[in-house]
């Protein structure tokens, strides 16, 4: 517990010694859309609450909100094609859509194409 928060949170205490450790806290206004991007998806937060901390130049970012996942399409290289063109005797188009349907796993794209 801090000094002078003798059961209760006293706000201007906390600020106080936030700004004696150098910490300052803003909230960013008018936030549209935070996008976080990963491999294998993006992480969409529309109207998202978004506080920043400066700790001595190190800043932190807060994202607040309920993310809508994307998940990626997996876009099959040239060399996987053509494996799977040769070990099917499929069409080039077939070969990318049973690889992007299999998230890029070359033997379950070869599978659904044999079944």
């Amino acid at each position: 517990m801090f000094p002078g928060m003798r059961g209760g949170f006293d706000q201007r205490k906390m600020d106080q010694l936030m700004k004696q450790m150098g910490i300052d806290i803003e909230e960013l206004e008018d936030v549209e859309e935070v996008i976080i991007k990963t491999a294998e998806k993006d992480l969409v937060f529309n109207k998202a609450e978004v506080t920043v901390m400066d700790a001595k130049g190190q800043k932190t970012y807060q994202v607040i909100g309920n993310p809508e996942e994307i998940k990626k399409e997996v876009e099959p290289d040239e060399e996987d094609i053509e494996f799977v063109m040769e070990q099917t005797d499929c069409s080039e188009d077939e070969a990318i859509q049973a690889l992007k349907d299999n998230e890029g796993d070359i033997a379950e794209a070869i599978i659904s194409l044999e079944d």
